[in-house]
């Protein structure tokens, strides 16, 4: 879809990220379907009045009203120069459905999705694909806590949690394909076993360390290949005891040494429920 800069545009969105830019304003990530992940200006938000005010919601779809930001005009201090260009001005925004609120058991989850994003989608880069996931997956998460028991919710809330994680990895050109062999591009044998490996790709796994079953494997890909994230979350809750760590591995790889800010205030606020008794597991929104 071809989108003219300088007009006005108007899209579905879902706030990323926040912070001040003045005494009224705001600078925010948005992640939309057309355009992918982009930064607007939010002049008056921060106001008691502001229309944009109670709108601007995390885990909120949106429909946002964009106009291109004067060139001439200074950007704020902590989008590099370079960047300034890019910027939109926020016209207007609204809800476009009001959706069921993440519950508290989940929003550290929903951060973690946003974190993510933020650090491994470059700007101005659309996938549509990822956004619809993004959606679904918000809806999984909140549907999660209708699972029944509480070892059934948090095993509905991982298994969405992986399946976003591989729909963003290869959307972002990162994840090997699982119905070969990296290394020798082999097909996978439902029989045999493979290990994900930051460095190598998916690998014919040795000795008797963790590792998925070649028929998980093609059944990650085939949803993958399918689309369906209902069908890559059954797969993903087949293997999550196997998929979680490599996976986790997978992503630290990318992101580099720097610990999640999500993953890190979720240990802190276990650290303070458990009063520091015990060590806190990394579970965590990942």
């Amino acid at each position: 879809m071809s989108i003219d800069r300088r007009a006005r545009v108007t899209q579905s969105a879902f706030v990323l990220h926040q912070w001040s830019w003045s005494e009224s304003s705001l600078i925010i990530d948005l992640l939309t379907r057309e355009q992918g992940r982009i930064t607007v200006v939010a002049k008056g938000a921060k106001r008691p009045h502001s229309q944009l005010r109670a709108v601007l919601l995390p885990f909120q779809r949106v429909l946002v009203t964009l106009g291109r930001r004067r060139t001439d005009e200074a950007g704020p201090a902590r989008i590099h120069a370079d960047e300034v260009s890019d910027i939109n001005t926020l016209r207007s925004a609204e809800f476009a459905s009001l959706a069921a609120p993440l519950p508290p058991a989940r929003l550290f989850s929903g951060f973690y999705l946003n974190e993510l994003l933020m650090k491994l989608l470059a700007r101005n880069d659309a996938h549509a694909l990822l956004f619809d996931a993004y959606a679904d997956t918000l809806i999984a998460l909140a549907g999660a806590e209708q699972a029944g028991a509480e070892r059934a919710r948090d095993s509905a809330a991982q298994a969405a949690l992986r399946a976003f994680e591989l729909v963003l990895l290869r959307e972002t050109g990162v994840l090997p394909e699982f119905d070969r062999a990296t290394p020798t591009q082999q097909p996978v044998q439902p029989g045999r076993a493979y290990a994900l490996r930051a460095d190598a790709g998916l690998v014919v796994a040795a000795g008797d360390a963790p590792a998925l079953s070649g028929a998980q494997c093609l059944a990650l890909q085939a949803a993958l290949d399918a689309h369906e994230l209902d069908a890559l979350r059954a797969a993903c809750a087949a293997a999550l005891r196997v998929l979680k760590p490599q996976l986790r591995a997978l992503l630290h790889y990318h992101l580099g040494s720097a610990p999640l800010r999500s993953t890190r205030s979720m240990q802190d606020v276990r650290r303070l429920l458990d009063g520091a008794s015990r060590p806190v597991a990394d579970e965590v929104a990942d």
